[in-house]
């Protein structure tokens, strides 16, 4: 982990490229929720190409160097992701795979994470999560259990400027950066 002192730094990302995201705007809300001790750092997927291994013999790309550089500084990643066809979008599976690169020497390898997510559908993204959780097993990552997020019937859970207006949704996000912090903490003494 990057940091050894008692502050957390976190990055996030979500697996949406949409402006309008409500997974994107569920990160704002988790950077006003921040508990004492914990900065949020947000990365947008955007620029990374898809997953190439012709390209990455070439040279990583110049965007998933960057992303790579972001994951590596950071104590703990927090994952806002979509549900599209019961899992993970492609764009988040994506950039999770350039990371991933090269075998043994990823920066998400023991790296604690958060996941959440907003859907308008009404599982919220809860198989999609646990489809992420598949994902990051064999990264050996270190994901939060308890407590979880899954953002159901989004479209009136945000007002017209993308703010999280729901307050059982805002308490579990907040709940959620807690118990992040805790974790992370923990595993440093580990």
């Amino acid at each position: 982990m990057a940091d050894t002192g008692g502050e957390v730094k976190v990055l996030g990302f979500a697996g949406s490229l949409r402006k309008g995201s409500y997974n994107r705007a569920a990160l704002q809300t988790a950077r006003e929720l921040l508990p004492p001790g914990m900065t949020l750092e947000i990365f947008d997927l955007a620029p990374i190409p898809l997953f190439n291994e012709d390209v990455e013999r070439e040279g990583f790309p110049s965007a998933v160097m960057e992303f790579k550089k972001h994951i590596a500084a950071a104590d703990a990643l927090l994952i806002a992701t979509p549900e599209y066809n019961y899992s993970i979008p492609g764009v988040l599976k994506n950039a999770i795979d350039w990371a991933s690169r090269p075998p043994g020497q990823s920066p998400l390898m023991g790296k604690p994470l958060a996941f959440m997510g907003a859907s308008t559908g009404y599982f919220g993204t809860s198989r999609a999560q646990y489809h992420l959780r598949q994902v990051c097993v064999t990264l050996n990552m270190h994901p939060v259990n308890s407590p979880e997020v899954f953002i159901s019937g989004a479209a009136s859970k945000f007002d017209e400027s993308g703010r999280l207006t729901d307050t059982m949704f805002r308490d579990g996000i907040s709940k959620l950066l807690q118990a992040l912090q805790e974790w992370t903490i923990r595993l440093r003494g580990a």
